[in-house]
């Protein structure tokens, strides 16, 4: 299969913010510390890693169940804001990110190669195949987890 390794890779992901979090208090997880880049703190940066990918799996589906469906765009910030990511449980976001990350992983190693070619319209960014996500998501996970790693260290709690 050709997709094997990026369905690995993006597999790999699952466990990822679970680590992340581990071992941080709950006021530790929604502290911006000074200095630190970014504007989310490790809560929100969580969160909205289990939202996109939601909606990434979401995506997914459509391109795979729908012919050339229509992919909606969203507003991270206003998600982030709205939806109060501050409040909510760090672990429980973790928790379903790693179901659903591996539950899309299962899913996408039961299709042929052409099914990546398949496609969709983003109401942004125009067309994106199939195998365009599953590469995005993929790394979409190791560009928040930098920031994490950042704030982390800047609490004196680095990722070991």
């Amino acid at each position: 299969m050709k997709y094997k390794r990026l369905i690995d890779e993006f597999a790999a992901c699952a466990d990822v913010p679970g680590k992340g979090i581990k071992g941080l208090t709950a006021k530790e997880l929604n502290t911006l510390p000074s200095g630190a880049p970014g504007k989310w703190t490790i809560q929100q940066i969580i969160v909205h890693l289990m939202d996109s990918h939601l909606i990434g799996s979401d995506r997914m589906k459509r391109i795979i169940a729908e012919d050339n469906p229509t992919i909606i765009g969203y507003d991270e910030t206003r998600f982030a804001s709205n939806l109060h990511y501050d409040k909510l449980d760090a672990a429980m976001a973790a928790d379903a990110f790693r179901i659903n990350q591996l539950l899309t992983a299962e899913l996408l190693r039961h299709l042929p190669d052409s099914a990546f070619d398949r496609a969709g319209m983003h109401s942004e960014r125009g067309r994106v195949t199939l195998g365009q996500l599953v590469k995005d998501y993929s790394g979409h996970v190791d560009h928040h987890m930098k920031f994490v790693r950042e704030k982390r260290k800047l609490l004196g709690k680095p990722l070991k």
